[in-house]
């Protein structure tokens, strides 16, 4: 009977962990999000970073979105850092050689990212 309800509770948070994983990825996380349509970019003052933003449009009953890709150019890596819902127009300002303000959000590129489903991170 033990070996059983250990079975069913490792069973239950495997289970639980998979539909977490599933529901943070596909709602929560910033790496899968629509890829838009190119607005303009952006490049730090001493050309270490570039962020590119898209449009990217929902569908008839969603309103229009903003997504910042950034991009290093000592490491090429690119990582979505800005997703701004009801947005269609960018205003960007480099304060410093990380920092930029982006729509009246300022974010230190380096670990900063601004997700409106949860507010800065």
């Amino acid at each position: 009977m033990k070996k059983w309800l250990l079975g069913c509770a490792t069973m239950l948070l495997l289970v639980g962990g998979l539909l977490a994983y599933i529901v943070y990825t596909l709602f929560f996380s910033m790496s899968r999000l629509p890829e838009g349509e190119w607005l303009t970019s952006t490049t730090s003052p001493e050309e270490t970073y570039t962020i590119h933003f898209y449009l990217t449009n929902g569908g008839a009953t969603t309103a229009y979105s903003i997504r910042g890709e950034l991009v290093n150019h000592h490491t090429s890596e690119r990582k979505n850092i800005y997703w701004a819902y009801r947005e269609q127009d960018v205003r960007t300002e480099w304060l410093d050689s990380h920092t930029v303000t982006i729509n009246g959000r300022v974010l230190d590129v380096r670990n900063e990212q601004y997700d409106w489903r949860r507010g800065k991170e």
